[in-house]
């Protein structure tokens, strides 16, 4: 080969352009804000994410709560309370903030309104359904309220009748199918039910026509897999990524988005 044609041949490796991955910032910038509150959904837009995950609970008065635990001890203050015995009044006078930093001492638990209203143009938030599809009725009333669409809205959930409930109730949203993978090397409960398929999981998210897939970072998938999904017209997104490798990988395989809890250096992690 001349010296000439390997030139040419190495500035067209140099010049391949990288996958273009998307990235959700994990309940906000968690890593730098307390999860699930405006200050990390706000810290999260300045970091530039192309999208919010968040997470909602059905409180006791029929209104919807924005919260990851089912109970707030971990995050809200230290009061051992389920979530889903809280009026959305009662959840608001949480302390959502105090256990990650002094700064955020009174961070209240947000409405999913304001975080709807906070979304910038062009981005986008990822609502968790957290429980049934008794959820779905509120959601609606409150998408219509706070100008929630399919061009700022995405619906994920591992519940898939939460899922199949929103296609039904509000088909123009994208749902996507959380499902998790154990770790090679973690332990696993005797009565621990194994991972579906990727066949099983695409004729699934199919039969319920859902957009696609979210799925932890731990699944084994091939390129093959990748493409099986793909094929079957499903998008593929993948969550919580937090080391570079890991999210290099699942880029090169061609996910459409990565979920981290540090979107601003993520992204600066992953430019050429």
């Amino acid at each position: 080969m001349s010296l000439r044609s390997l030139a040419l041949l190495l500035l067209s490796i140099v010049t391949i352009p990288l996958p273009a991955v998307e990235i959700v910032a994990h309940r906000g910038a968690s890593y730098d804000a307390p999860e699930n509150t405006m200050a990390a959904t706000r810290l999260a837009w300045q970091q530039q994410a192309d999208a919010v995950e968040t997470d909602i609970y059905l409180g006791k008065d029929g209104k919807i709560i924005v919260f990851h635990d089912k109970t707030a001890k971990r995050t809200g203050g230290g009061r051992d309370v389920p979530i889903a015995d809280l009026t959305q009044a009662e959840a608001r006078t949480l302390d959502a903030g105090s256990w990650k930093a002094p700064q955020f001492k009174g961070e209240k638990v947000p409405l999913l309104e304001e975080q709807i209203q906070s979304i910038p143009a062009g981005k986008r938030l990822l609502v968790e359904i957290k429980v049934g599809p008794e959820i779905v009725p509120e959601l609606k009333r409150v998408l219509a309220a706070a100008g929630g669409t399919a061009r700022n809205i995405t619906v994920i959930s591992f519940n898939y009748d939460s899922l199949v409930a929103v296609r039904q109730q509000l088909p123009e949203l994208k749902t996507l199918w959380l499902v998790s993978h154990p770790a090679p090397n973690a332990k696993k409960a005797p009565t621990a039910k194994p991972p579906p398929s990727v066949a099983e999981m695409i004729r699934a998210a199919k039969a319920a026509k859902l957009t696609g897939l979210d799925l932890q970072y731990t699944w084994p998938l091939t390129a093959a897999d990748v493409k099986a999904i793909r094929d079957a017209g499903l998008e593929l997104h993948v969550w919580t990524v937090n080391d570079v490798a890991v999210a290099k990988h699942w880029r090169d395989l061609g996910v459409a988005s990565i979920t981290t809890d540090r979107p601003g250096w993520l992204r600066e992690q992953l430019r050429p």
